[in-house]
């Protein structure tokens, strides 16, 4: 990737190999756990990584030392200060699109394509077929005496792994500061007071727009979607996951119908998002009864397929861990939403840059599989003063 273009067509991406890495996760034992044993301080720190038995398994593997020991015990006492190290060993990610294409760059910033199918961040099964990796790579292979410091591309925001579309890359600590600033600011201006949503528009620095195809008709053109996202307790995702609750934080997405189509009983919208929750838009839809086509995991009201938030499988795979779920989680793939459209103020110079991913046919309209692209009109009335506002779809 070029440091100094401000844009190109360019596709890059390194094979995968076989196995990844592994991992090692390092722990110091503080002196309130002094006297446990060691199977006792994996088990009951880290249980969502592994059953009992499953840890069991690792430290007998030899997986686990102790100050520089491996230790095989698993009724080892600990000491105050000791420095443990579990080893995940390497093993097969499951297969994924390697390749990004570059929609934007500058020597700020650079704005990818990211293909439905590939996670952003490590996490879960995927620690090295990340998009982050291939940033890694990209770096390394163009330069080796490259500062990475200042070089070092980093995604300032996430996107789904079945989500395709932009993602918004840093590549210096300033624009990474005021890029994360811009989508913080977006996200804590939607829980403001109604006296303060007036300054919304002329304070945002950032908007996003999205494609999204949804099962059924909607009968309204447009829609406002201020359901509140919160977490529940699920088997296979540790932190819990993300539904429509009563409880949880605002979010706001504006929703407007592109095409419908009611020989396939489905509609194309464009979605708008004021804040970021995860899985928003996939939520959002689902809440009002129109859950993305294909989506697996969230039908209408914006709750999971099915689930019990009691039942947790202890049985575990071969490296230990848990098995894989059998319920649908977060990242499996299989629906229509893309990340379409992002106008921004630079973080440097307050430019107003305007970046678009192209839409695969699925996703385009009857005008546009036609070749007549329809486009969003920018209100210039915020341009001037570093700020935006998406008016209309035409």
């Amino acid at each position: 990737m070029s440091n100094h273009s401000r844009t190109q067509s360019l596709v890059f991406g390194i094979p995968w190999p076989e196995l990844n890495d592994g991992l090692f996760y390092s722990d110091v034992v503080p002196h309130s756990d002094s006297e446990l044993t060691l199977i006792d301080f994996y088990s009951r720190k880290y249980k969502n990584s592994a059953p009992l038995q499953g840890w069991l398994q690792r430290i007998q593997n030899g997986q686990i030392s102790v100050d520089g020991r491996v230790i095989k015990d698993p009724n080892t006492i600990l000491s105050g200060d000791s420095v443990l190290v579990y080893h995940r060993l390497p093993w097969k990610e499951p297969d994924v699109p390697h390749l990004l294409e570059v929609l934007y760059e500058d020597d700020d910033m650079v704005a990818l394509n990211k293909p439905s199918g590939l996670q952003v961040l490590p996490g879960g099964l995927f620690q090295q077929r990340t998009v982050l990796t291939q940033l890694c790579w990209s770096v390394k292979k163009q330069n080796s005496t490259l500062n990475s410091q200042e070089t070092h591309p980093v995604p300032v925001h996430r996107l789904g792994r079945g989500t395709s579309g932009i993602l918004l890359c840093a590549k210096t600590k300033v624009a990474k500061t005021r890029l994360a600033a811009y989508f913080a600011d977006g996200t804590s201006l939607v829980g403001a007071t109604s006296n303060r949503k007036a300054e919304r528009s002329g304070t945002r620095k950032i908007s996003k727009i999205y494609r999204a195809l949804v099962t059924g008709i909607l009968v309204d053109d447009k829609v406002i979607i201020d359901q509140p996202i919160g977490i529940v307790r699920y088997p296979g995702v540790a932190k819990g996951l993300y539904v429509a609750s009563p409880s949880g934080k605002p979010a706001l997405s504006k929703v407007e119908v592109l095409e419908r189509d009611e020989k396939q009983n489905c509609t194309l919208v464009q979605v708008e998002i004021e804040s970021g929750r995860p899985h928003q838009i996939r939520i959002h839809l689902s809440f009002i009864g129109h859950p993305l086509l294909g989506d697996p995991l969230y039908i209408a009201g914006g709750q999971p397929r099915c689930f019990d938030p009691e039942l947790v499988d202890e049985s575990f795979a071969q490296d230990g861990g848990y098995q894989r779920p059998t319920n649908p989680v977060p990242g499996d793939c299989g629906y229509y939403l893309h990340a379409h459209r992002l106008v921004l103020s630079h973080p440097t110079t307050n430019e107003m840059i305007y970046i678009t991913a192209p839409l695969s046919t699925i996703l385009q309209t009857s005008d546009e599989a036609n070749g007549s692209p329809g486009s969003i009109s920018i209100n210039s009335d915020f341009v001037g003063n570093g700020s935006m506002e998406i008016c209309s779809y035409s």
